[in-house]
């Protein structure tokens, strides 16, 4: 046994309570090392008489590990628990404080889940797992009152550029409600909404108000109503890392330098605060001196921010926001917003821009879940530029699955395309095939998917400005292949739970390939999807259950013998659900 690629901690995502009865425990072990593993585990008060053993199944793989897991019922939900390894006639203990062959009689130094409380289960809102969302950038999306639109605004779907408007707003939005309803999804995430000199509003001017170019708020509102009478949650753009340079408050401290009494609300370098030679004095968002950095350990700041995120809570009776720059603000204050958000709506969710293990975040007293920008990089490097192999792209998956908690993945929120990237269709070169294989993916992968305004009827664009065109809305213009696409792959989603939130599997991907194959299960539900990601046809081999499947994608039925052979298409994918198997 290789002992020196055991790990297991308490807490985190490697000991954490998916419900009040269950902690679901994981261990690590080297790949292809170890042949089965138990935990034992009982009350640390009463080992001798509580003492029970629960077999460990190999949950996931990757490069170098394989990774371990088991849900055990706490006996008095204290939790007291060693595991242990077999390999060939070797056996080892391991447990916090040794690994050896044979195990201390008494309970002292295992592991421990000290006890199992209800405050500290990690707990994303149950709705977000069965969400499709998608992303309106606002003011590209639709204009719905041209009264309201700026004076320079150019004729509708013209050459977007880094400081041209358009007039999109949020009567547009409601415009195209109905449109959404029929797409299928059920949750929206809008960019940012509130007073601010941009086109793109991550610069606030002022948090308590609608930009009036979109709106009021009144009208954001009447958006919301509308929305939830069609039962789709509204995801707000909220920007605390920073402020734009019009915010007053920063005004004030550039009149009156460390004599405002806002001066503590930035975090200033050097006084006086200036940008000279492009070069700002004071903290900033990347090295944009428009938008000064917040001093979120502020007293005054925090609560003035947490007001404001109750307040549109309050007012409008969304369902959450999308925190920007979420890693750049210190964890006390997500504790407070959370506290308070949810103590207003606790089903609202909280979802981080975080674009890197985020485990920090996401332990139940700050975000509910992040962005799985992991996860769209390694889609995109296997889906789309066939700079993974099939192996590589499980591996990186399996590693990323094991940073967090089951419910934590459930949650994860999964794009392709955003405001922030180029579009899917201009990664794929415009092949929709390639796009669609990637977003077959999106949609039968743990997590809730976002699809980004335009991608379903054909919109391109490169990085920005190019990536936030104007929604085209002229149907002789649209891609009904693509739409159709989209339609119909939310609605099989939405249809089956175990592609929800069922368990994941790989079943078969091999180095220097680009077949993959891997499974989703719950209960009786089970769905195999095949897939070929390279661009010529492949014949791949799928060793399954015998019995007939569904093709739930094409429809009709496949009777599967011994073994189940099927040749695709470059790009190509198949989607079986059992229907009934022999056992």
């Amino acid at each position: 046994m290789n002992l020196h690629a055991l790990y297991h901690r308490s807490k985190q995502s490697w000991a954490y309570a998916y419900d009040l009865k269950t902690v679901k425990l994981r261990l690590r072990t080297e790949r292809n090392d170890i042949e089965t593993v138990d935990v034992v585990y009982g009350d640390k008060y009463n080992w001798n008489m509580t003492e029970q053993t629960a077999s460990m199944h190999k949950w996931m793989s990757d490069e170098l590990y394989d990774y371990w897991e088991a849900a055990v019922q706490p006996p008095n939900g204290r939790l007291s628990y060693r595991f242990y390894l077999k390999k060939g006639e070797s056996r080892i203990w391991y447990s916090e404080r040794w690994c050896k062959e044979q195990p201390p009689k008494e309970s002292f130094g295992n592991f421990e889940y000290p006890y199992l409380s209800s405050a500290d289960i990690i707990s994303p809102p149950s709705w977000v797992k069965d969400a499709v969302f998608y992303q309106i950038f606002p003011e590209r999306f639709a204009n719905g009152n041209p009264a309201i639109s700026p004076a320079h605004a150019q004729p509708w779907g013209g050459t977007p550029t880094t400081d041209n408007y358009f007039g999109g707003d949020l009567q547009g939005v409601i415009d195209h409600l109905d449109y959404l309803a029929e797409l299928g999804i059920n949750a929206i995430y809008l960019n940012p909404l509130f007073l601010a000199p941009s086109y793109h509003k991550y610069d606030t001017i002022d948090y308590w108000q609608v930009d009036p170019h979109f709106g009021t708020n009144e009208t954001l509102k009447q958006l919301v109503t509308a929305c939830h009478a069609k039962g789709i949650r509204v995801l707000l753009d909220l920007v605390f890392n920073h402020c734009g340079s019009h915010f007053p408050p920063f005004v004030d401290v550039l009149e009156k330098g460390q004599d405002s009494k806002y001066a503590d609300w930035f975090l200033v370098r050097e006084w006086p605060m200036q940008v000279k030679d492009g070069k700002a004095s004071y903290e900033t968002f990347g090295f944009e001196p428009t938008m000064p950095k917040f001093n979120t350990a502020n007293p005054e700041l925090c609560e003035y921010l947490l007001n404001i995120a109750k307040f549109w809570i309050e007012e409008t009776d969304i369902d959450g926001y999308r925190l920007d720059v979420a890693n750049e603000v210190d964890h006390r204050f997500w504790r407070k917003l959370r506290e308070v958000v949810k103590a207003a709506k606790p089903e609202a969710f909280l979802l981080g821009e975080i674009m890197h293990d985020s485990m920090a975040w996401l332990q139940g007293d700050q975000l509910d879940a992040v962005m799985n920008y992991p996860v769209t990089d390694f889609a995109l490097k296997f889906f789309v530029k066939n700079v993974m192999d099939s192996r590589e792209f499980a591996d990186a998956i399996a590693t990323q699955l094991t940073f967090y908690p089951q419910q934590v993945n459930e949650a994860a929120f999964n794009l392709l395309s955003s405001h922030d990237i180029p579009r899917l269709l201009t990664l794929c070169k415009g092949n929709k095939d390639r796009m669609k294989l990637a977003s077959i993916f999106q949609f039968t992968y743990p997590g809730a998917p976002c699809m980004y305004y335009g991608d379903e009827i054909g919109l391109t664009g490169e990085n920005d400005p190019d990536n936030r065109k104007c929604m085209e809305w002229n149907t002789a213009k649209q891609d009904h292949d693509l739409l159709d696409f989209f339609k119909k792959a939310i609605a099989m989603r939405k249809k089956y739970a175990s592609l929800r939130y069922g368990d994941f599997i790989f079943l078969s991907a091999e180095p220097k390939d680009f077949r993959l194959i891997y499974e989703r299960k719950l209960g009786e539900e089970r769905f195999v999807i095949i897939m070929n990601a390279a661009p010529h046809p492949q014949r791949i081999d799928a060793y399954i259950s015998e019995g007939e499947w569904e093709d739930a994608w094409n429809g009709g039925f496949i009777e599967v013998g011994m073994a189940y052979s099927v040749t695709l298409p470059g790009f190509g994918f198949q989607i079986l659900r059992a229907k009934e198997l022999k056992s």
